[in-house]
């Protein structure tokens, strides 16, 4: 059977070139953009739920208000009046809460140009650049094998500093280094983190995967700006970091959300990953133990009726042979073929044996026959 444990340490070379075997590169970056659509969908019906609610409520207060201002004219029973008259006060209630929810989710709203799923919405204070330097080629339009191929040659090229950037921990640090080696500013580099944080929560180190992740939103944080202002990458550095060090609440409760949902991406992923890679090894360790006519052994031997089972676990052949002969010979038959196509009954076993260690002899005898006699 599959040994699953196996899967919980996997190995990962530290000069290796490529990335993970258990990675594909592709998909990557399919994934990191589905995952971008669901985080701006899921935003989508929050403000779609708050807006219908709201529009119920005000309709609800209005028809409520003119239903008093009736019984007021009409001079009814008091108690009518003071049923409706909480009525309407529980519907201020309500209508000052929306009012603060959609406070609440404007100032949310102003950050959100930063957030690496909400790019191109309005609503944000602008950081000033003396120089706009142009931007860099964009390789959106490039095939996701192109787009492979650039990032193995990257990754060959850098990968040292990759791992230093991901293993740094302040935010000045970090700051420095990417202002020292301005090349990684790129998305070669967000990418080459993300699949390191996969690899790192496949081998189960947690602690680890949760401090890259953190290096992996802050480069996310610093491209997704660029193209909110249309510069280049490399002239964002010291602007986020400057922002991000005198952050206020709002913005770091955006940016902690962030990478907490990204975690959870992470996490999610490599299970999936794990999980894949487990059903691959139990297909090929089932392809391995078919047999001659391309039955598995283990299934057919599930569904034997109990008596042949137990011949076969006893390897009690008389036993077999006694079960075989008091069986309908119809299904005898079924059973036995199924035995033979499985590999759980060869025919003539001593004889395949002893041709199989005669076959052997012969090729060694032939083998020393051709070796030249030494001089």
């Amino acid at each position: 059977m599959v040994d699953y444990s196996k899967w919980k340490s996997i190995e990962i070379s530290d000069d290796e070139d490529d990335t993970h075997p258990n990675i594909d590169t592709p998909s990557l970056f399919r994934w990191r953009h589905q995952a971008r659509v669901e985080r701006m969908e899921e935003r989508k019906k929050e403000h779609e739920e708050h807006m219908r609610k709201k529009a119920e409520t005000l309709q609800k207060l209005k028809d409520t208000k003119e239903k008093l201002a009736k019984l007021e004219n009409e001079k009814t029973d008091s108690a009518d009046l003071t049923a409706l008259k909480k009525v309407l006060q529980d519907l201020e209630e309500e209508e000052k809460k929306i009012q603060e929810k959609e406070k609440e989710m404007e100032k949310k709203e102003k950050l959100t140009p930063w957030n690496i799923d909400t790019i191109g919405q309005d609503g944000f204070t602008k950081t000033v650049i003396n120089t706009k330097p142009a931007r860099r080629n964009d390789d959106s339009s490039l095939s996701d094998e192109e787009k492979e191929k650039r990032m193995k040659q990257f990754v060959k090229e850098h990968e040292t500093k990759l791992k230093e950037f991901g293993m740094l921990r302040k935010y000045d640090d970090s700051k420095k280094f990417l202002q020292d080696h301005l090349y990684l500013v790129c998305e070669n580099t967000a990418n080459y983190l993300v699949i390191w944080c996969i690899n790192l929560e496949m081998e189960e180190k947690h602690n680890l995967m949760e401090h890259v992740a953190h290096q992996c939103i802050c480069m996310q944080y610093i491209l997704e700006l660029s193209k909110q202002l249309d510069v280049d990458p490399r002239a964002c550095v010291g602007s986020f970091f400057s922002r991000i060090q005198i952050a206020e609440v709002e913005y770091k409760k955006s940016f902690d959300d962030e990478l907490k949902a990204f975690k959870d991406r992470i996490r999610k992923r490599a299970a999936e990953k794990v999980a894949e890679a487990v059903r691959e090894a139990e297909e090929e360790e089932r392809k391995a133990r078919l047999g001659p006519g391309g039955l598995d052994p283990i299934e057919v031997f599930e569904t034997l009726p109990e008596a042949l089972q137990k011949c076969f676990e006893t390897q009690d052949i008389p036993l077999l042979q006694q079960t075989i002969a008091a069986m309908p010979e119809e299904e005898a038959t079924y059973h036995m073929k199924r035995c033979v196509d499985s590999g759980l009954w060869v025919p003539d076993a001593k004889n395949k044996e002893k041709e199989k260690e005669k076959k052997e002899e012969e090729e060694q005898q032939s083998a020393a026959g051709n070796t030249p006699d030494p001089e």
